[in-house]
C-alpha cells in the first residue's frame, strides 16, 4: 500500500493550497492515505479541523463532500432518502397496472436521492468526505456510522448492499463536546490539533493573507497568541486571526504599535462576545501590544 504522495511532500502540497500543516498532521495524512483509513481530528473549535479536509480536496484535486452533524440527525438525511413525491406521481400514473413492476419501478435509481454518505461511496474519483463534528450527532447515528467506516458499503432494503466504487478520504472532526465511542476509534486513525504556534500562524497569514508583511503577520501572531492566554469565555480560532490580519492590511497598518488606535478597534475581529470586549480594554491592548512590538 502507498500513499498518493509520501509524508514529506504533503505538508508543502498542503502549504501551496493555503494549508500550513504540522509533522505530526502530515504524517497523518500520509498513513490515511497509504491504509484508506479514516481519519478523526479532535481539538478546540477553530484550530482548522475543517479546513484540512477543505484542503485534502484541493490537494488531490477532487470533491470535497461534506455532512455537517447535529443533534438529530439521521440516516436518512445522512444516507439516502426516496422522492416520495415521484414514486405518488408513478403509482397513479400507473393505477390499475402489475403491482410487483410498480414496486420495482418507484424503487428504483430514478427515485433515489443521495445524500451524503451514499454520494461519497458511489463516486467514481475519490472525494474527500467531511464528517464534520461528530460528536454533535447522536449515539445511534455514530453507531450507524461504523459498517461505512470500516466496510465502506451500506444496506438498502430496497436495492440490497451498495459498496463503495472508489474508497473516499474519510475526515472525521470532534470540538470533544462528548466522549466517542471506541468502536468509532478503532476503525479511525487519530490526531489531536491545537492552536498553533506563532511561527505557524505566522505562516498560515502569510499563505492566506495576500500582501501582508512578514513582520505584521509575526506581530499579529504573537499578540493573537497573548490574547488566547487572556481569561476569555470564547478564545479566538485561526479564522478569527485571518479575519483581523486581513482588516489591518485593508486599513494600512504596517506595525502594530505604530498604530495602536486601530488595532483597538479592530479588536471585534477576534473577540466576540459582549465580556470578551469588556476585558480587553484599551489598558490591556496597550500592554499586550507592547509585549509583542
Amino acid at each position: 500500500m502507498t500513499a498518493a504522495f509520501p509524508r514529506t511532500e504533503i505538508a508543502d502540497r498542503l502549504a501551496a493550497v493555503g494549508y500550513v500543516a504540522d509533522p505530526g498532521l502530515a504524517t497523518a495524512l500520509a498513513l490515511m492515505d497509504m491504509l484508506k483509513r479514516p481519519l478523526l481530528l479532535e481539538g478546540e473549535a477553530g484550530v482548522g479541523k475543517t479546513e484540512v479536509a477543505k484542503a485534502l480536496a484541493a490537494v488531490h484535486r477532487t470533491e470535497l463532500i461534506r455532512l455537517q452533524c447535529y443533534e438529530g440527525l439521521d440516516r436518512n438525511e445522512a444516507l439516502y432518502e426516496w422522492n416520495y413525491q415521484g414514486q405518488l406521481l408513478a403509482i397513479k400514473i400507473r393505477e390499475g397496472g402489475d403491482a410487483r413492476q410498480i414496486e420495482e419501478h418507484v424503487f428504483s435509481e430514478r427515485y433515489l436521492l443521495e445524500r451524503p454518505l451514499l454520494a461519497a461511496i458511489r463516486r467514481p474519483t475519490p472525494p474527500v468526505l467531511l464528517i464534520d463534528e461528530i460528536d454533535r450527532a447522536d449515539q445511534e447515528f455514530e453507531a450507524f456510522l461504523l459498517e461505512i467506516l470500516s466496510d465502506f458499503q451500506v444496506s438498502i432494503p430496497e436495492l440490497g448492499t451498495v459498496r463503495a466504487v472508489s474508497i473516499p478520504r474519510v475526515v472525521l472532526t470532534s470540538n470533544g463536546t462528548r466522549e466517542l465511542s471506541d468502536a468509532l476509534r478503532r476503525r479511525c486513525l487519530y490526531h489531536a490539533i491545537d492552536y498553533p504556534d506563532v511561527d505557524r500562524e505566522a505562516r498560515i497569514l502569510l499563505a492566506r493573507i495576500p500582501g501582508i508583511d512578514a513582520a505584521l503577520a509575526l506581530q499579529v501572531a504573537r499578540l493573537v497568541e497573548r490574547i488566547r492566554k487572556e481569561d476569555l469565555s470564547k478564545v479566538p480560532g485561526i479564522a478569527e486571526t485571518l479575519d483581523w490580519a486581513a482588516a489591518l492590511v485593508g486599513l494600512g497598518v504596517s506595525r502594530l504599535d505604530a498604530d495602536r488606535e486601530a488595532v483597538f478597534d479592530t479588536l471585534s475581529c477576534v473577540l466576540k462576545t459582549r465580556e470578551d470586549r469588556a476585558r480587553i480594554t484599551r489598558e490591556v491592548s496597550d500592554r499586550l501590544i507592547g509585549r509583542v512590538a
